[in-house]
């Protein structure tokens, strides 16, 4: 009985994902962004003890969402070179030169606040949760939370966020019949809005993520192959983590 009515559930499932076909590049990165509302960014916060679970949660959820759409993911699949890697780390490089020059706190922001259009982009802040100082003396948990939010950062993120902004977003933009756009054909529209829309994600880094996206849709077009960019964000996300570590600045994550 059970396995009849889970039989039927995978064949709706399946028939939905070829019938609206923006499914899934869209449900993995909704979760993960309408759960990320639920963190907390002020260390004042009496909830702000529970980051480490609610990001979990988050991640979690992410993850099982990933699964169901694994499908359409899979068959896009293909090999990647140095060519990402290499856009990675350098990435890394501009991602924290330019931040660390705090262009938009400076710059951006005032400006923006004086054309009253600050409202388009929010604080920017991040919950900058420091794990040495919220468990210290306790090594296990803090090994547990760089280890699941490692995972988040260098392997979950970068494949939602590019399979949601480059397989299906920009693709959109190109194309009315966008499932049938070739990977890494970009119009110029297409990569406008494939640098406006990530700085609209990334508000505290407008100048960084215009760069860094830029730079990544620079590769997408050379290499035609999505999970070259794949690679590159795991990268870099993966460097910027050992960065924070070292460097102490939670500022960034």
């Amino acid at each position: 009985m059970f396995n009849g009515f889970g039989t039927k559930i995978r064949h709706k499932w399946q028939e939905t994902l070829s019938t609206h076909r923006w499914v899934a590049y869209v449900l993995p990165m909704a979760v993960f962004l309408a759960l990320g509302a639920l963190e907390p960014t002020d260390p004042q916060s009496s909830h702000y003890r529970n980051y480490p679970w609610i990001y979990t949660f988050k991640l979690m959820a992410t993850v099982i969402a990933l699964r169901i759409v694994w499908p359409v993911y899979k068959s896009m699949i293909r090999p990647i070179g140095w060519q990402g890697i290499a856009v990675g780390v350098v990435g890394v490089v501009v991602w924290v030169s330019v931040c660390n020059l705090q262009l938009e706190q400076n710059y951006v922001f005032p400006f923006l606040k004086q054309i009253h259009l600050d409202f388009l982009f929010g604080s920017g802040t991040r919950s900058a949760f420091n794990p040495f100082e919220a468990y210290q003396g306790r090594l296990l948990a803090i090994i547990a939370y760089l280890f699941v939010r490692g995972i988040g950062m260098s392997i979950v993120v970068p494949i939602v966020e590019e399979y949601f902004l480059r397989g299906f977003v920009m693709r959109t933009v190109a194309c009315e019949e966008w499932w049938k756009h070739p990977i890494g054909n970009v119009t110029l529209h297409a990569a406008i809005v494939g640098t406006v829309l990530p700085m609209l994600m990334h508000p505290g880094e407008l100048i960084a993520a215009a760069m860094w996206f830029s730079l990544v849709t620079l590769l997408y077009v050379r290499t035609k192959n999505l999970w070259e960019c794949i690679a590159a964000h795991c990268t870099t996300n993966f460097l910027l983590g050992v960065y924070v570590v070292l460097s102490n600045s939670w500022y960034f994550v």
